[in-house]
């Protein structure tokens, strides 16, 4: 997006919103779960999500004994939230304030996790960046696990303009040392009662 300061955009909604007024709150993210625990990566695997901010994520896969998670956002603000709500269990995590664009990771990991963030890269330039990153960041035979509004979803998401993907789509994003593993689409059901269709696929590098 030219001209458009993401950081200030998010801190400013992580300021004034409660996660429960989000759109994208999920006090059990069934989906993200059940593809990271069906990709078979170990309890001790390197598990980074992209643009997690304030989500129960982290907390889920902690209860679940998974022990070296790191949670990377743009807004620092997010990342405060979801330290305070774990307390004492925060330190168990790795947080990082980022754009995942733009962000040099210093460690390799076994499995990247997104959900609703890429579909907010609009700009070309962008989505290569970020597909760059990933496929920088996983070591050989990582997966990748990314979902987005589809093609049946929002257009908008807090303000601004979203890409939404098909399953094919999805795929075609990421063509260069990625391997399809399979892809699904799930609803989501808001906390206003509204329902949003996303696409998740997973994938494995250098396969």
């Amino acid at each position: 997006m030219e001209n458009f300061d993401r950081k200030s955009h998010w801190d400013n909604i992580y300021t004034t919103k409660d996660l429960e007024n989000c759109s994208w709150y999920q006090p059990d993210p069934v989906t993200s779960l059940e593809l990271i625990e069906r990709s078979g990566v170990s309890k001790s695997a390197k598990i980074i999500d992209i643009g997690g901010g304030d989500s129960y994520l982290a907390d889920r896969l902690l209860e679940k004994g998974y022990t070296d998670i790191t949670v990377l956002d743009i807004s620092e603000v997010a990342l405060f939230r979801a330290k305070e709500r774990l307390e004492d269990q925060s330190g168990k995590v790795k947080w990082i304030v980022g754009d995942a664009t733009q962000y040099t990771l210093t460690e390799k990991y076994d499995l990247w996790h997104d959900r609703a963030a890429f579909h907010f890269l609009t700009d070309l330039n962008d989505v290569n960046s970020y597909a760059a990153t990933a496929k920088k960041a996983l070591r050989d035979g990582g997966i990748l696990v990314v979902g987005t509004f589809s093609e049946n979803g929002p257009k908008k998401c807090s303000g601004i303009k979203i890409e939404q993907y098909s399953q094919e789509d999805l795929s075609n994003a990421f063509p260069d040392g990625f391997k399809r593993i399979g892809c699904i689409n799930v609803d989501h059901l808001t906390p206003f009662n509204t329902t949003q269709n996303f696409t998740f696929c997973s994938f494995r590098k250098g396969v």
